[in-house]
């Protein structure tokens, strides 16, 4: 078990979360396949749940909502990083080229938030924590584990995540053309040229890793309730992974890994 109890240090990656279809069938399915509980939320909050995992929050699921005339946005797992102070990063995040989707907002007295797109095209969101911080339960089955830049340009996407977030994009020896994205000496998350990896027409983005303890059994049960196999189960430097896509197209990524963190 690992558990989180402070907040995340700036530009580490904090909280994931999705703005489903269909709401109540998203909670289910992911509650099924990951053993989280959780139900949708006050009104105040726009019915937004907090999943958990025992009695630690692990991620979000919301209802998507559009606002009128709009198109209805992608059903995607949103990666945050987190931020001190929500609005200086927003400028920051403009001052290297990057764009905001949604401005620093608001939510409640637990946070302050914000949507953008890097320059490469890859959105993610910013965090600033007030009474809540993030993911607790994180790096074991179930939980969060690994988020994942993945882009079409990574000379351009690492000067942004460093100027804007003091994110550093360092080369990972054991994989070639992979690289580490670094906070204050400490590995949170990685960043790739997607290259030929992934289908014409991919755009670039964040991917989300959850933990499991069997791939497979986990890849079979996803299936079994309606996703489909984008990445079949394989074993890889980090552990075994596979690529899944829920009913309602939004892919994520499950790992067990090779070495349980200490």
């Amino acid at each position: 078990m690992s558990t989180t109890s402070a907040p995340y240090a700036a530009g580490t990656p904090c909280w994931v979360d999705l703005m489903a279809k269909d709401q109540r069938a998203a909670i289910d399915f992911y509650s099924d396949v990951f053993g989280w509980s959780g139900e949708p939320g006050p009104a105040e909050f726009g019915g937004y749940a907090m999943m958990m995992l025992g009695d630690r929050p692990v991620c979000g699921i919301g209802p998507s909502m559009a606002p009128p005339g709009m198109p209805e946005p992608p059903h995607v797992w949103t990666t945050y990083l987190s931020s001190d102070d929500a609005d200086a990063t927003a400028e920051k995040i403009k001052a290297a080229h990057g764009s905001l989707m949604v401005e620093p907002m608001d939510v409640g007295t637990v946070g302050r938030m914000l949507v953008a797109v890097d320059p490469t095209g890859a959105v993610f969101g910013v965090w600033g924590h007030k009474d809540f911080f993030g993911a607790v339960a994180v790096n074991e089955p179930g939980a969060l584990c690994w988020n994942e830049c993945n882009t079409r340009d990574v000379p351009g996407a690492a000067a942004f995540y460093e100027a804007a977030l003091g994110i550093k994009a360092v080369p990972m020896e054991q994989m070639p053309g992979y690289f580490g994205l670094e906070v204050a000496g400490r590995t949170v998350g990685g960043m790739q040229d997607m290259g030929d990896n992934f289908p014409a027409g991919t755009p670039p983005h964040w991917m989300t890793w959850f933990c499991v303890d069997d791939t497979d059994a986990t890849v079979d049960a996803a299936v079994k309730r309606g996703a489909t196999v984008v990445v079949p189960p394989m074993d890889a430097p980090p552990g075994r992974l596979a690529g899944i896509m829920d009913p309602w197209g939004a892919v994520f990524c499950v790992l067990k890994l090779a070495v349980q963190p200490s």
